[in-house]
């Protein structure tokens, strides 16, 4: 794979990784207008299928075979249920924790649990095994989200004893 290849799949991440946040505020927002965070996590799903079925026409996306359909393990259809966790628990968090909170703290489950799904080789994955850098990585990101959760009230702290 070509470096120009690689740099344009980690900026896609990156992309991917910067419209969750806006994702999480604006339904926090939709949660307030609709009266409940789970009004607004059932609206996003919807607005989820109306944006993707005409793209999958538009496509010409043969139709999944029924027969993996009716035979797929339970576990692969699990995914939907993930989804509306994270969207409702961002709903109902976001304003609590703020956006920094709640992404920074998001992320650090994302990558440790990311780190047990490699090292395993869960749910079909090649196995990643973890290493010192990778447990140290995670380590930072963990210290990371400890600074942008509470970096306010000890900077306050300081500035108060100051």
């Amino acid at each position: 794979m070509s470096t120009l290849h690689w740099a344009g799949l980690l900026l896609l991440a990156a992309f991917a990784g910067a419209v969750v946040p806006f994702q999480s505020a604006i339904n926090v927002n939709l949660g307030r207008g609709l009266g409940h965070p789970l009004w607004a996590t059932l609206a996003s799903l919807m607005v989820s299928i109306l944006v993707l079925l005409p793209i999958i026409l538009a496509l010409r996306l043969p139709l999944p075979s029924l027969t993996f359909i009716s035979k797929a393990p339970l576990w692969m259809w699990a995914g939907g249920a993930f989804g509306v966790c994270f969207i409702s628990l961002a709903l109902v968090l976001l304003p609590k924790l703020g956006a920094s909170g709640f992404m920074a703290l998001a992320l650090a489950g994302q990558v440790v649990a990311s780190m047990l799904l490699d090292h395993f080789g869960w749910f079909g994955l090649v196995e990643r095994h973890l290493t010192l850098p990778k447990v140290l990585g995670a380590l930072l990101l963990i210290a990371g989200v400890v600074l942008i959760q509470f970096g306010d009230a000890a900077g306050k702290a300081l500035t108060v004893t100051s």
